[in-house]
């Protein structure tokens, strides 16, 4: 490359006079001219590799995006895992343990320190790393609770062995034919009372059934009371012992007498309309030590899955009571 000349304009001699730069000055120059081409390279790399696609480069981009789309398949599968254990867990603690009258397993037991955490975060959000991190810690909550889980039937199947005749007393059937189970009428808890339209605590379930329909003992026990009790109209007490009761109201025939012994099946009574009542249903409660349970955790015999999903379904969706 020529070496390039500078003149400078000398007003003193009126002529341009060749001006020769130094060392110094020289070699500036040429740093940047070095600088210049290095960012040049640099930059046209930098564009070769957002608009070109390299064989390796290609491939690990693949690679990146497979295991992505197969942690993020994971997360979901572990959210699909942890629902369905957590459903168990509240069915072990309100439905088992409460038969077995065994203590529930706090949450502390359950998940021994890890976070209680549904993740609802979309995971196409999420950085690579986050997404491993939120995978691996969905699993540390699921091998948690399945490692409790099963110690906890592992214990109740060992006390069940011990309570075959406290089982036969356990309310367990439904109180009327199973093709009224389709016809709840309100579910326990919190409901809209028909007379006064306020909001008050609904302590069993409401089948709405036709006049005159069975009504069945769902447990071993003795008749505590058949007669009439203020509200609950014609009402059917049953103590089955081991801290059980249930009660039947609205009826319109008694069909037993206090002090006697029933069987589970056993026919107790007819739905009615007798008491508080705005139509022929039955009002059914499970008592514990004398405090209200949710009957739909005790209906394990002579009803389907299907049938039990449906009633469940319609217990937690009724919300106007008969009585």
């Amino acid at each position: 490359m020529s070496q390039r000349v500078f003149y400078r304009y000398n007003p003193v001699t009126d002529q341009f006079e060749r001006v020769f730069p130094s060392k110094g000055e020289r070699l500036r120059v040429r740093l940047r001219q070095g600088a210049a081409g290095v960012i040049a390279g640099v930059a046209a790399v930098a564009l070769a590799y957002s608009f070109m696609d390299f064989p390796r480069e290609k491939e690990l981009r693949s690679e990146n995006e497979t295991l992505r789309a197969e942690i993020s398949v994971l997360n979901r599968r572990a959210d699909e895992s942890l629902s369905v254990m957590e459903d168990l867990a509240e069915r072990d603690n309100n439905f088992y343990r409460v038969i077995m009258q065994a203590e529930p397993i706090s949450a502390g037991r359950r998940y021994a320190g890890l976070e209680r955490q549904r993740a609802f975060d979309r995971l196409d959000s999420l950085s690579d790393p986050a997404l491993v991190e939120n995978a691996r810690a969905k699993f540390d909550r699921l091998e948690r609770m399945l490692y409790v889980q099963s110690a906890s039937f592992d214990y109740l199947s060992r006390r069940a062995g011990e309570m075959d005749k406290r089982l036969a007393h356990i309310p367990a059937i439904p109180p009327i034919s199973e093709k009224y189970l389709r016809t709840v009428a309100s579910g326990y808890g919190t409901r809209i009372d028909p007379v006064y339209g306020t909001a008050r605590f609904h302590e069993g379930l409401d089948f709405s059934a036709p006049q005159g329909t069975p009504v069945y003992a769902t447990g071993d026990g003795t008749v505590n009371t058949s007669g009439w009790e203020s509200a609950y109209g014609n009402m059917v007490e049953i103590n089955h012992g081991y801290n059980y009761t249930t009660r039947y109201a609205h009826l319109s025939e008694l069909c037993v007498k206090p002090g006697q012994s029933v069987k589970r099946g056993d026919l107790i009574g007819k739905v009615g309309n007798t008491g508080k009542s705005t139509g022929p249903h039955l009002h059914y409660e499970v008592r514990l030590k004398g405090q209200p349970q949710n009957p739909v955790y005790y209906h394990f015999y002579d009803i389907t899955p299907e049938e039990y999903d449906e009633m469940i379904r319609l217990a937690e969706n009724a919300g106007r009571m008969m009585d």
